[in-house]
Protein backbone atom coordinates (compact mmCIF):
# COMPACT_ATOMS: atom_id res chain seq x y z
CA UNK A 1 0.00 0.00 0.00
CA UNK A 2 2.57 2.45 1.18
CA UNK A 3 4.47 2.12 -2.73
CA UNK A 4 0.86 3.91 -3.97
CA UNK A 5 0.79 6.73 -1.62
CA UNK A 6 2.83 10.32 -3.00
CA UNK A 7 6.01 9.83 -1.82
CA UNK A 8 5.68 12.78 0.87
CA UNK A 9 3.11 10.76 2.65
CA UNK A 10 5.35 7.95 2.37
CA UNK A 11 8.70 10.45 4.22
CA UNK A 12 6.22 11.56 6.76
CA UNK A 13 5.40 7.97 7.75
CA UNK A 14 9.74 7.37 7.48
CA UNK A 15 10.38 10.49 9.70
CA UNK A 16 12.12 9.92 13.50
CA UNK A 17 8.89 11.35 14.74
CA UNK A 18 6.54 8.70 13.09
CA UNK A 19 8.76 6.09 14.25
CA UNK A 20 9.22 7.64 17.71
CA UNK A 21 5.09 7.47 17.87
CA UNK A 22 4.71 3.95 16.35
CA UNK A 23 7.57 2.54 18.61
CA UNK A 24 6.16 4.27 21.89
CA UNK A 25 3.81 2.47 24.07
CA UNK A 26 2.20 5.46 24.97
CA UNK A 27 2.65 8.16 22.53
CA UNK A 28 -0.21 6.82 19.80
CA UNK A 29 -2.62 5.74 23.11
CA UNK A 30 -2.38 9.63 24.31
CA UNK A 31 -2.71 10.99 21.09
CA UNK A 32 -5.95 9.16 20.88
CA UNK A 33 -7.14 9.93 23.81
CA UNK A 34 -6.25 13.78 23.32
CA UNK A 35 -8.23 13.70 19.99
CA UNK A 36 -11.16 12.29 21.67
CA UNK A 37 -11.36 14.54 24.49
CA UNK A 38 -10.46 17.88 21.97
CA UNK A 39 -13.30 16.11 19.48
CA UNK A 40 -15.99 16.51 22.99
CA UNK A 41 -14.76 20.10 23.92
CA UNK A 42 -15.06 20.75 20.15
CA UNK A 43 -18.35 19.49 19.34
CA UNK A 44 -19.96 20.28 22.84
CA UNK A 45 -19.10 24.10 22.01
CA UNK A 46 -20.53 23.76 18.29
CA UNK A 47 -23.24 22.45 19.56
CA UNK A 48 -24.19 25.03 21.84
CA UNK A 49 -23.50 27.79 19.33
CA UNK A 50 -25.23 25.94 16.07
CA UNK A 51 -28.02 25.24 18.49
CA UNK A 52 -28.41 28.61 19.31
CA UNK A 53 -28.63 29.56 15.87
CA UNK A 54 -31.03 26.81 15.02
CA UNK A 55 -33.25 28.81 17.24
CA UNK A 56 -32.65 26.88 20.87
CA UNK A 57 -32.17 28.30 23.91
CA UNK A 58 -33.87 31.49 23.07
CA UNK A 59 -33.44 33.07 26.44
CA UNK A 60 -29.92 34.07 25.62
CA UNK A 61 -27.86 36.16 23.89
CA UNK A 62 -26.81 35.06 20.85
CA UNK A 63 -23.67 37.26 20.78
CA UNK A 64 -22.95 36.57 24.20
CA UNK A 65 -23.38 32.78 23.78
CA UNK A 66 -21.23 32.54 20.76
CA UNK A 67 -18.73 34.78 21.73
CA UNK A 68 -18.21 32.50 24.81
CA UNK A 69 -18.67 28.70 23.27
CA UNK A 70 -16.32 29.97 20.50
CA UNK A 71 -12.94 30.54 22.27
CA UNK A 72 -13.63 26.83 23.48
CA UNK A 73 -14.10 25.81 19.96
CA UNK A 74 -11.13 27.04 18.93
CA UNK A 75 -9.26 25.26 21.32
CA UNK A 76 -11.04 21.71 20.90
CA UNK A 77 -10.00 22.68 17.33
CA UNK A 78 -6.37 22.82 17.57
CA UNK A 79 -6.76 20.19 20.02
CA UNK A 80 -8.36 17.73 17.23
CA UNK A 81 -5.28 18.87 14.82
CA UNK A 82 -2.23 18.36 17.19
CA UNK A 83 -3.56 14.85 18.12
CA UNK A 84 -4.54 14.05 14.97
CA UNK A 85 -1.58 15.12 13.26
CA UNK A 86 0.16 12.35 15.74
CA UNK A 87 -2.28 10.04 14.79
CA UNK A 88 -1.90 10.69 10.94
CA UNK A 89 2.07 10.40 10.92
CA UNK A 90 1.92 6.88 12.16
CA UNK A 91 -0.08 5.64 9.31
CA UNK A 92 0.11 8.43 6.42
CA UNK A 93 1.02 6.37 3.74
CA UNK A 94 -2.07 4.16 4.69
CA UNK A 95 -4.31 6.72 5.95
CA UNK A 96 -4.23 9.50 2.98
CA UNK A 97 -4.94 6.70 0.91
CA UNK A 98 -8.19 5.76 2.47
CA UNK A 99 -11.40 7.19 0.97
CA UNK A 100 -13.37 7.65 4.13
CA UNK A 101 -10.63 9.80 5.45
CA UNK A 102 -10.15 11.90 2.57
CA UNK A 103 -13.99 12.98 2.41
CA UNK A 104 -13.52 13.73 6.10
CA UNK A 105 -10.77 16.25 5.18
CA UNK A 106 -13.64 17.46 2.29
CA UNK A 107 -16.12 17.98 5.36
CA UNK A 108 -13.51 19.66 7.43
CA UNK A 109 -12.75 21.87 4.59
CA UNK A 110 -16.80 22.69 4.07
CA UNK A 111 -17.27 22.95 8.01
CA UNK A 112 -14.75 25.82 8.04
CA UNK A 113 -16.01 27.08 5.01
CA UNK A 114 -19.54 27.16 6.60
CA UNK A 115 -17.36 29.23 9.50
CA UNK A 116 -16.46 31.96 7.36
CA UNK A 117 -19.80 32.05 5.31
CA UNK A 118 -21.51 32.99 9.08
CA UNK A 119 -18.84 35.32 10.09
CA UNK A 120 -18.82 37.55 7.22
CA UNK A 121 -22.40 37.69 5.94
CA UNK A 122 -24.70 36.08 9.16
CA UNK A 123 -22.84 36.93 12.44
CA UNK A 124 -23.06 41.02 12.18
CA UNK A 125 -27.04 40.32 12.05
CA UNK A 126 -27.10 38.00 15.06
CA UNK A 127 -24.76 39.80 17.68
CA UNK A 128 -26.09 42.26 19.11
CA UNK A 129 -30.11 40.63 18.87
CA UNK A 130 -31.90 40.16 22.02
CA UNK A 131 -32.93 36.93 24.10
CA UNK A 132 -36.13 36.31 22.29
CA UNK A 133 -35.82 37.81 18.86
CA UNK A 134 -36.29 35.17 16.44
CA UNK A 135 -32.77 34.41 14.45
CA UNK A 136 -32.56 35.42 10.74
CA UNK A 137 -33.58 32.36 8.70
CA UNK A 138 -29.85 32.48 7.20
CA UNK A 139 -28.55 32.09 10.57
CA UNK A 140 -30.76 28.90 11.40
CA UNK A 141 -29.54 27.29 7.68
CA UNK A 142 -25.90 27.87 8.81
CA UNK A 143 -26.52 26.56 12.51
CA UNK A 144 -28.39 23.28 11.14
CA UNK A 145 -26.08 22.97 8.45
CA UNK A 146 -22.89 23.22 10.96
CA UNK A 147 -24.16 20.21 12.64
CA UNK A 148 -24.83 17.69 10.17
CA UNK A 149 -21.51 18.80 9.11
CA UNK A 150 -19.88 17.98 12.38
CA UNK A 151 -21.74 15.05 13.03
CA UNK A 152 -20.20 13.42 9.68
CA UNK A 153 -16.48 14.59 10.11
CA UNK A 154 -17.22 12.66 13.85
CA UNK A 155 -18.85 9.59 11.78
CA UNK A 156 -16.30 9.47 8.96
CA UNK A 157 -13.42 9.74 12.13
CA UNK A 158 -14.68 6.34 13.28
CA UNK A 159 -14.88 4.82 10.12
CA UNK A 160 -11.59 5.46 9.00
CA UNK A 161 -10.14 2.34 11.03
CA UNK A 162 -12.90 -0.09 9.07
CA UNK A 163 -11.77 0.92 5.57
Amino acid sequence: MTDAAPAIFVAIEGSAFAAAVRQSPYAYMAANVAHILSLMVFFGAVAVMDLRLAGFFPTTWPGSLLRRARLLAILGFIGLVASGSVLFVAEASHIVLNTVFQVKLALIGLGLINIVWFEYFIADQVRDLQPHTPLPGNARFVGVTSLAIWFAVAACGRLIAYF
